[in-house]
């Protein structure tokens, strides 16, 4: 059977930044992922948008929708949208309930979500702290929600714009180089935001060198950083 994974990214693109590496690497070996957005960015991130004349909050949206289903497509994942506003996300009575859901049917293998601390963007601590809330209520028994109760899937954090000021330490490095043109592919389909992309393909290439020295392999170019939520359990340390 294919295995699945849980991206909560707090903004449209957030997920294509940070994490579309890990996204195609697993749906090309046939897992499945789905992406949940809380929020399309449509104040904070779409500075460029609201130059245009006439601009307006559900265009904006409209927008950026279009661009991250365009992005998610690309990496072969579903996608889905809560809308929970932007700058701030503001969570209603129904997310938590929303994203418990999403965890108990999908029963994902491994989450992938924003890191505690970001001084520079508060949406994304929020996310934070919704998607490990929600995986917590996920496994509790006695939680109101539909589909049997969730196990106790990994939780890695992707990195944030600016690691160093966000605590971010890297406890892995994935290796991406068999999939960086479906990230490449991802990220030109944030066609809002053009000034990451030159940011995020250096990033790569920087992490990739990093990869390379703590591991010998040199045919790694490209790789993406994590860190884990949780100890990794293992029967010997190899």
């Amino acid at each position: 059977m294919s295995g699945s994974v849980l991206v909560v990214s707090a903004h449209a693109a957030d997920f294509v930044w940070r994490a579309a590496g890990a996204i195609a690497l697993r749906t090309r070996c046939g897992d499945r992922v789905r992406i949940v957005c809380l929020s399309y960015g449509e104040r904070g991130e779409s500075q460029e948008i609201w130059k245009q004349p006439a601009m307006t909050v559900e265009r904006v949206k409209q927008i950026r929708r279009e661009e991250a289903e365009e992005a998610a497509a690309a990496l072969g994942a579903e996608i889905a949208f809560f809308d929970c506003g932007d700058y701030p996300i503001e969570p209603g009575e129904s997310t938590i309930p929303r994203l418990v859901a999403e965890f108990r049917e999908l029963q994902p293998e491994t989450v992938l979500a924003h890191s505690p601390h970001d001084p520079y963007n508060p949406d994304h601590p929020a996310a934070h702290e919704l998607t490990m809330r929600s995986r917590v209520y996920a496994q509790a028994a006695g939680y109101p929600a539909p589909g049997r109760q969730l196990g106790a899937p990994p939780v890695f954090y992707f990195e944030p714009h600016q690691p160093e000021q966000c605590r971010f330490n890297p406890q892995v490095l994935l290796d991406i180089t068999s999939v960086f043109d479906a990230k490449m592919k991802a990220i030109e389909a944030i066609r809002t935001q053009k000034h990451m992309w030159d940011y995020y393909a250096d990033l790569a290439r920087r992490r990739g060198v990093q990869a390379v020295r703590n591991s010998g392999n040199k045919e790694i170019k490209y790789a993406e950083a994590y860190e884990r939520a949780y100890p990794q359990v293992a029967s010997d340390l190899s």
